[in-house]
Parts: structure tokens; sequence; C-alpha cells
């Protein structure tokens, strides 16, 4: 996918069927320049409408909405082929959502903690929006440890490892560890470029969508355990 181009706004979707959240959200992102909010919607259908209408680079998606929830509307986003470059970044409560592991299968690029401060919200907009995917290591850790750990890998799934490379293994089982790519360099003393390089030949594999995606492939295969 092709990241935006930087002399234009970052365009972006709020879904959330809390009035003062969306306003909240809406006032911090629109003080900052070089982002842009075209729409807000208060379901996942509503969300999915304005995705397909709007096209924006980046879905900030609650997953609690009446009717249609965020992972259902993320799942829905992810699998329109005309929306391959709207990016989804789903808030998450923490400790009370349990579907963040399946926001993640169902193609989110990453998560943020409802109550994230400003410039973590605006970090994390602008990463999502150039194509990266937002996987804080202290959160991604926890959270897909525990929506996995009575989860065990099968055979099917296992076998889908087959096309790596051992070096490319490896990439992914620290990606699953939620690293980045310094991290990644600096674990198999390589440089954070051919730790991408890497990184992304593994994707290109595997057929993951990006970076989070490569999270859920590792756990699903039992490359890495909770």
């Amino acid at each position: 996918m092709t990241a935006p181009d930087r002399g234009v706004p970052i365009r972006v979707l709020l879904a959330d069927d809390e009035q003062l959240v969306r306003s909240g959200f809406r006032l911090l992102l629109e003080t900052e320049d070089g982002i842009a909010v075209v729409g807000e919607a208060t379901t996942g259908a509503d969300a999915v409408a304005q995705a397909r209408a709007l096209r924006p680079d980046v879905v900030l998606m609650d997953i609690r909405m009446p009717g249609m929830d965020g992972i259902e509307a993320t799942r829905r986003i992810a699998g329109d082929d005309g929306l391959r470059g709207v990016r989804v970044l789903v808030l998450t409560t923490y400790d009370t959502d349990a579907h963040v592991f399946e926001g993640l299968q169902a193609g989110a690029s990453g998560f943020l903690l409802k109550d994230a401060g400003p410039a973590e919200l605006l970090h994390g907009v602008r990463v999502v929006a150039a194509g990266e995917s937002l996987l804080a290591p202290r959160i991604t850790r926890r959270l897909i440890a525990q929506f996995t750990a009575r989860r065990t890998a099968d055979a099917a799934a296992a076998s889908r490892l087959a096309v790596l490379t051992d070096r490319e293994r490896e990439v992914l089982a620290l990606v699953g560890q939620g690293m980045n790519n310094d991290e990644i360099g600096a674990a198999l003393f390589l440089s954070p470029a051919t730790a991408r390089t890497h990184v992304s030949h593994a994707m290109a594999k595997l057929g993951a969508r990006d970076r989070a995606q490569l999270v859920v492939v590792a756990y699903r295969t039992g490359l890495v355990g909770p």
C-alpha cells in the first residue's frame, strides 16, 4: 500500500457512538497541521458506509458501538478491495475490551488506549497513515497473550511458515513479541534496514496486510506463545 502524499492532510474518519468522545478527538486532531477530520460515524455500519464514500486515510474505530460493532466494521473495511488505502486504528479501554485480538485478525492496523494522551493519539494517526502498524510492545504482549492463552496452533496454520526462510521466521517471532525494526536489528545483529526487508518479505509471503497481521500469524501458528 502506498502511504498518503505528505503534501496533503491525513484524512481521518471518527467512529464512536459517544458524542463527547468524537468532539474531543475532532478538536485535538483539527488543531494539528496536516490532519483533517472528514467525517463522523456513530455505528459500525455507518463507519463502513462513510469509509466507502469518503475514502479516509485512517478510521479511528471504537470497538463497542450499537448494531454492527467496530470489529465487524473493521473486517468489512479491510476486506473491501476498493478500500485498500484505508487503515483502521482500533480504540480500546484495554481492561474491559475483550476483542482487541479479534480486531487485529479483522484487519486493524493497530490499537490505542481510549484514554491515550494527545501526543500518543497524534503519533498513532501519523504512523498508521504512513502505512505502518501501531503495536506498542507493552500492550501487544499482554493483550495477545491474554486472548490466545487458550488457543493452540494447528497443523494447517503452522504449515504457513514453510514459505519462510529461517531468518524470516526469527524476524517474525520478534515481530510477534512487539519489537520494532531497530529492536529486531539489535537482537539479530542486523541493520534496521535489513530487518525491515525481512519483515516485508515475510508479509509478502504470508499474504499479511501489514505488521499487525504478522503478529496474529506469529501467535496463530504457535511461533510465539503466550
